[in-house]
C-alpha cells in the first residue's frame, strides 16, 4: 500500500504504547430514559439490527455495555413479535411505535440471541428472557434452506444474503441448525453459494439477477470486506493479500463516502484488526466534522469510541490519507 514509512512509523508508535483500558461505551443523543437506542444522534428511527450491531461491536473490543444492555433488551422484549421477529421504529411525540418490518430476519434474530448470551446471569434468572431465546432461536430454525446449507431473509422473501449469513455464522449455535448431510459444514456452504469463482467475488444475493447489477460500493465493495470484520474463512489467498487488494481497490471510495452516505466505520475496524493503524487514523479524520450528522450511525459512534481506546492520539498525515 501507499505510504509505507508512514506505516511503519505509526505502528511502531501503536506496538510501543501500553495496552490501553477501554472504559464506559457513552451514548448520550442515542439512548434516552426508556432503553431506546436511535439509529442516529438525537434521531427519530430505530432499527434493532444496527443498535445490537453497535452493542455487540462494543462489547467484543472490551467497552463496558452495561449502562445500555439490560434496559435496550427490556425495550426490545416488550416490543418482539409473536413469531419472535422485531419491526423497525419511529419515534412519535414520546412514543415509539413500529413503523417499518426489518430488512433481514435471519441476521437479526442471531444478533438477537447472541446479544442476550453476553448476560448469562440475566439470561438464567428471567423468564421472560429465556422464552425470548426461545422463540427466536426456533424462528430463525425456520429460516434455513436445507437445499443450499444457508438462512434465508425471511419467510417472505425466499432468497439468501452473504452479508447476514456471515453475521448468522456468527452465532455458533447456528451452524447446527444450517447444517445436513448434504451441507455438513455451515461455514463451507456460505462460500459455495456466494462465491462467484469468474468474477473472483462474493455475491451479494443468492437472486440470479444480482450478477448483473451495477457495482455500488454498498453493497457490493460493502460485501467483499464483510469476511475480514466477522473473521470467516476461508478467504481467497489469505487474509493479509485479500485485504491489501480490497484497500488498493477501494480505500480512496471508503475514505470518501462520509459526504454522500454513511462513514462506514465497520471497515475501520476491519483496518484496526489488519494491524493498519494508517487507514483506521484516516477514517477517524475524514469522518469526524460528520459526527453525529445524518451521515453518522451508532455504529459509527461506537467504532470511534473503539479506536480512540486503540490508537494514539493525534491526528492522520493527510498525505498517507490520499
Amino acid at each position: 500500500m501507499k505510504h509505507l514509512r508512514f506505516f511503519v512509523v505509526l505502528f511502531g508508535m501503536l506496538a510501543c504504547m501500553p495496552a490501553s483500558r477501554a472504559g464506559g461505551l457513552d451514548l448520550t443523543g442515542y439512548a434516552d430514559d426508556t432503553g431506546a437506542i436511535s439509529i442516529q444522534h438525537n434521531g427519530n428511527t430505530i432499527d434493532p439490527y444496527f443498535t445490537l450491531q453497535a452493542l455487540l461491536l462494543a462489547h467484543e473490543h472490551e467497552l463496558d455495555i452495561s449502562a445500555y444492555a439490560v434496559k435496550w433488551a427490556n425495550w426490545m422484549l416488550a416490543r418482539q413479535k409473536p413469531d419472535a421477529t422485531f419491526d423497525r421504529f419511529c419515534r412519535n411525540g414520546p412514543v415509539w411505535a413500529a413503523c417499518k418490518t426489518a430488512d433481514a430476519d435471519d441476521s437479526l434474530l442471531a444478533l438477537w440471541l447472541k446479544f442476550l448470551e453476553t448476560m448469562p446471569a440475566e439470561l438464567k434468572r428471567n423468564a421472560k428472557w429465556q422464552k425470548s431465546h426461545a422463540a427466536a432461536s426456533a424462528s430463525l430454525a425456520r429460516l434455513v434452506d436445507p437445499a443450499r446449507g444457508i438462512y434465508l431473509v425471511s419467510p417472505v422473501y425466499q432468497h439468501g444474503l452473504f452479508m447476514d449469513n456471515l453475521e448468522v455464522w456468527t452465532y455458533k449455535p447456528a451452524h447446527g441448525g444450517a447444517q445436513n448431510l448434504k451441507h455438513p459444514n455451515f461455514g463451507r456452504a456460505i462460500h459455495k453459494a456466494f462465491w462467484d469463482e469468474a468474477g473472483q467475488r462474493f455475491l451479494v444475493s443468492t437472486q440470479a439477477e444480482q450478477k448483473d447489477t451495477e457495482h455500488a460500493f454498498y453493497p457490493d465493495a460493502v460485501a467483499q470486506i464483510f469476511p475480514l470484520l466477522v473473521t470467516y474463512t476461508p478467504i481467497p489467498g489469505g487474509e493479509r493479500a485479500y485485504y491489501r487488494e480490497w484497500m488498493n481497490r477501494h480505500r480512496s471510495d471508503w475514505l470518501k463516502q462520509v459526504r454522500h452516505d454513511f462513514a462506514w466505520g465497520l471497515v475501520a475496524v476491519v483496518a484496526l484488526r489488519q494491524n493498519d493503524p494508517v487507514s483506521a487514523q484516516c477514517w477517524i479524520s475524514r469522518t469526524l466534522p460528520y459526527r453525529h450528522t445524518v451521515h453518522w450511525t451508532v455504529t459509527d459512534e461506537v467504532v470511534l469510541q473503539i479506536l480512540r481506546t486503540k490508537l494514539p492520539s493525534g491526528t492522520a498525515d493527510e498525505k498517507a490519507c490520499q
